[in-house]
């Protein structure tokens, strides 16, 4: 279990000052005498607990490295910006909230948001409505003549289509 503050600073308070001090081996028998129940320090921590006071003056935990993690109200913020515009992208969010594109992306996945863009595929022409009712009346007239015509046939969820027509 790694030492707390308070620990850190009993451990300093047991070695000394001036012509008091003890060494790093009394510091440790020292520690685990008074605290026979938890796990026993090391020399080493001792000496770079010693060291960590002289060179900075304290013996609190340095701050942690990384990215700072995204607090609540920002999470609010960009919640509540897809609830009042849902049609808004993420690129948008991430500019009026100023904070980053994958952070908006993580906090929409966080609460099973899921971005998307309606993207047109393909477009229909003018005859593209009476060739459609050809087809229908033509499959409808050949499965009349024969009854198992739908059943032969192999649909596949596969295809390509071009704007201009062409293969």
């Amino acid at each position: 279990m790694p030492l707390n503050e308070r620990d850190r600073i009993e451990i300093l308070m047991m070695i000394g000052v001036g012509d008091r001090m003890r060494t790093q081996q009394e510091v440790c028998r020292l520690f685990h005498e008074m605290h026979p129940d938890r796990e026993p320090v090391s020399q080493s921590t001792v000496s770079r607990i010693e060291r960590k006071y002289r060179e900075l003056g304290h013996v609190r935990d340095a701050p942690r490295q990384g990215r700072p993690k995204i607090n609540e109200n920002v999470q609010q913020d960009v919640i509540l910006s897809a609830l009042e515009n849902p049609h808004c992208t993420v690129r948008q969010v991430s500019r009026d909230l100023n904070i980053g594109k994958s952070s908006v992306s993580n906090i929409f996945k966080k609460v099973k948001y899921h971005p998307y863009r309606v993207r047109l595929i393909h477009e229909l022409a003018e005859d593209d409505f009476d060739r459609r009712t050809e087809f229908c009346e033509y499959m409808m007239d050949h499965n009349n003549q024969n009854n198992g015509f739908i059943a032969n046939i192999l649909f596949s969820d596969e295809a390509t289509f071009f704007l201009n027509g062409h293969k």
